[in-house]
């Protein structure tokens, strides 16, 4: 049962709406999945377009998330299965349920306001709290553990490839300095650390104060370690070599994402679907034998409006991408 603590810790404002319901093409009858069921309110207005008779499959990996949608879609309990675990595993969790194919999928990628503010998993530097950063509290590796074990070369990479850090190796190095003498545990410490290492911005000759103030210096290492402990990109490339199979024909896959590298991996891969011939380039005759699967419907990445913006500012680096099975 859900508890009362949850309910009224659970906060998220769901991204681009009206976009998701349109893409999706959401009508009474239809099966859809929300793969990252997260604050249900994607899920909640999914399902108010496909009753009477529609069927909406939540999936999440978070057990919170999964305990505050039962609360919220409570209404509809014969239009509703709600269903625990990684949308990695998205092919094996719909056939668990007997569902060969459904109409339209819905992978929302972003972090949700509770595992920032509430969840008390230090996801944010914001407050201290524990530095675990797991989405599913089941699984083993958290980032106090990365923080603390892994060789400085492999914090490095993480924080360059996943976060994009320019100062990657002088974060690394602060971090496996400071853990030999104490245990790195708490997100508070981590961003000092973060911060001591990061050289300051030079202000610009005329500026203003507190102009052209950068992000946080812990900003894309938190990203990174985050991404890294959830091994998020291997899931969204595990879930775009599934969804599409899973789509009936007319079936439509949305795919809301949060920074440049989950959306790559989306558009490249809605791109080879689109593509007939997969065959290496170069190649003079095709010889995969490959045909095309599914048409983009969104030429141009679909951005949130500025009132949008305004009214919830966590949209802001939002990318959507729509594809149709053919």
């Amino acid at each position: 049962m859900l508890t009362s603590d949850i309910s009224l810790k659970y906060r998220h404002v769901s991204v681009m709406p009206e976009e998701v319901l349109h893409y999706l093409d959401c009508r009474p009858g239809k099966t859809i999945v929300d793969a990252t069921v997260g604050g249900a309110g994607h899920s909640r207005a999914i399902l108010e377009r496909i009753l009477p008779d529609g069927m909406l499959i939540g999936i999440d990996q978070d057990r919170d998330a999964l305990r505050h949608a039962e609360r919220v879609l409570a209404p509809w309990p014969a239009n509703v299965r709600l269903l625990h675990g990684n949308f990695s595993r998205i092919s094996e969790l719909i056939e668990s349920i007997g569902i060969r194919s459904v109409d339209g999928i819905l992978a929302d990628l972003g972090i949700s306001l509770y595992h920032i503010e509430a969840s008390g998993r230090g996801f944010s530097f914001s407050r201290d709290e524990p530095l675990d950063m797991r989405m599913n509290t089941d699984t083993e590796m958290t980032a106090e553990l990365m923080v603390n074990t892994l060789a400085e070369g492999e914090l490095k990479r993480i924080f360059r490839e996943y976060g994009e850090e320019r100062w990657a190796g002088r974060i690394a190095r602060a971090i496996v300095a400071e853990r030999k003498g104490c245990p790195v545990r708490s997100s508070l410490s981590l961003a000092e650390i973060v911060r001591r290492a990061v050289p300051a911005p030079k202000k610009k000759p005329g500026a203003k104060s507190g102009e052209g103030r950068r992000i946080h210096p812990a900003t894309r290492v938190f990203m990174a370690l985050r991404i890294a402990v959830n091994r998020e990109l291997d899931s969204i490339e595990a879930f775009m070599d599934q969804a599409p199979g899973l789509l009936a024909p007319g079936g439509r896959l949305c795919v809301l994402s949060f920074h440049s590298l989950e959306d790559r991996i989306v558009k490249h891969r809605m791109r080879r679907l689109e593509t007939a011939c997969g065959c290496p380039p170069g190649i003079p005759v095709c010889c995969c034998g490959g045909r095309k699967t599914m048409k983009v419907l969104t030429r141009k990445a679909c951005r949130p409006t500025a009132g949008e913006v305004d009214r919830n500012p966590m949209s802001r680096s939002t990318t959507l991408r729509a594809a149709e099975k053919l």
